[in-house]
């Protein structure tokens, strides 16, 4: 099993929004995706609670059967499309890929 885990810090206005209006888009456009990628095995999104000083804003966890699944995953034009608008509206980006015998 691939977990991938990709955390990002949304700029404070973007595409003429507030952060806090881009984190609700970006969250139903990313939960858009599960019904339309079948490679998805699970999907959270979670947003920091503030506890930390530099936190990032919000983070996606995503399980996958193997790494070919990941790759169909990122390689989706609907999962393309959703990347590039996170691309216009955020300010970092952290990713972690790993692999467990589940």
């Amino acid at each position: 099993m691939i977990t991938h885990i990709v955390m990002w810090k949304f700029l404070d206005e973007a595409d003429g929004r507030p952060k806090a209006d881009n984190l609700v888009l970006v969250r139903s456009r990313l939960e858009a995706l599960r019904p339309l990628i079948p490679e998805i095995l699970s999907m959270e999104l979670h947003q920091d609670i503030g506890a930390d000083r530099e936190p990032y804003d919000m983070v996606l966890v995503t399980r996958f059967a193997n790494p070919e699944d990941l790759k169909r995953y990122q390689n989706h034009p609907a999962h393309k499309e959703v990347s590039r608008f996170v691309s216009g509206v955020r300010s970092a980006r952290a990713v972690v890929d790993y692999q467990t015998d589940l």
